[in-house]
């Protein structure tokens, strides 16, 4: 499938995207540098997400609207606040999206509600997202997939009957390109806890692409991920973990996701076919095998031993599994040390 001028699929290196997220700290340069800083590290898309406090929760303080557990990165927080200072101002959009043309990367975002859809659709995104956390939101899939556009659907938390009712819900809706991002919803994830080997299986039972949303620290699960099939890779992108934000904390900065493109196109250039023997790069390497030879001056009719007849290299002299077999037996000629061994030296 194309998004923009890419190609997404196994025949192509895996697209990388950039998730912005809350990372701008509240600060349109920011946000611009961070585009700038995806573009130089070879990112090929830059990812927003769309919404309001208001239309993503309820502006309440207490009970299940606060954030009371001890391992949150966001303990101590109501709802309502930690997206307050999360969200991406709707009127950045324009200009982030401007930027991110102007260096060649693909910009799109994550609608949490309809009106976030009419929003992008009038910007004309070229694909969307659905987090994690909205793939159970089947009116919201139906709004973004009669777009007719490219959708990245997050699996967090999701089971098969649930990603199977998201994924017949988009295809029913008129989306034809669907690419499912294997994900561990919790923030950070372990290595543990991504069980990479989904990936594979995804790709056979619905029919799509898949690629993996990583919130681990470091980029051994994207590389995992691609040896297992992995054409997408989405990663949160800060321009310092050192400077804050909601999203920080399991962010890489833009060293680690310019190793991220080359370790993951790498992983994806290993990869081949099922092939045995030698390579053609390997061809000329066949003489450095070991092979038999004659290991000191003999004269016609002297018979073989373990001192005249070693197995060494390099490889042009008979395959060293006729060693046993040729002990005993005597040259027809005089053969010189270092000759490598031929039949028609034999008797």
């Amino acid at each position: 499938m194309n998004i923009g001028d890419y190609i997404i699929g196994p025949n192509n290196p895996p697209f990388i995207i950039a998730e912005m997220s809350g990372n701008h700290n509240h600060s349109l340069d920011r946000a611009l540098a961070i585009v700038e800083a995806a573009s130089k590290a070879g990112a090929h898309a830059i990812k927003l997400q769309t919404y309001t406090a208001d239309t993503i929760t309820l502006n309440v303080s207490e009970g299940e609207f606060f954030i009371s557990d001890e391992k949150s990165l966001w303990k101590g927080q109501n709802l309502y606040d930690l997206y307050k200072q999360a969200y991406t101002p709707w009127e950045w959009h324009e200009p982030i999206m401007k930027r991110a043309e102007e260096l060649g990367l693909i910009c799109f975002s994550t609608p949490f509600d309809e009106t976030a859809v009419d929003f992008l659709e009038a910007l004309n995104v070229p694909a969307y997202k659905i987090a994690s956390f909205e793939n159970n939101h089947l009116p919201l899939i139906r709004k973004v997939a009669a777009t007719g556009k490219p959708l990245f659907i997050s699996t967090g938390m999701a089971t098969i009957a649930e990603l199977d009712e998201a994924v017949r819900t988009a295809r029913d809706a008129g989306c034809r390109d669907i690419i499912l991002l294997k994900c561990t919803s919790t923030y950070p994830a372990t290595p543990e806890n991504s069980n990479i080997l989904t990936i594979p299986h995804m790709r056979e039972l619905f029919g799509c692409e898949v690629g993996l949303s990583d919130h681990t620290l470091g980029i051994g699960a994207v590389v995992a991920a691609v040896a297992h099939g992995a054409t997408v890779i989405e990663k949160h992108f800060t321009l310092s973990r050192a400077d804050g934000g909601v999203d920080s904390a399991f962010s890489i900065e833009p060293a680690e996701l310019n190793m991220l493109v080359d370790e993951t196109e790498r992983a994806w250039q290993s990869l081949g076919g099922v092939v045995y023997g030698p390579t053609e790069a390997e061809k000329k390497s066949l003489m450095f095998r070991r092979s038999l030879y004659v290991a000191e001056h003999m004269k016609a009719g002297d018979v073989f031993t373990k001192q005249n007849l070693r197995c060494v290299r390099p490889g042009l002299g008979l395959a060293p599994k006729y060693y046993e077999v040729l002990l005993g037996k005597r040259v027809n000629r005089d053969v010189k040390k270092g000759m490598a061994l031929q039949w028609d030296y034999l008797w």
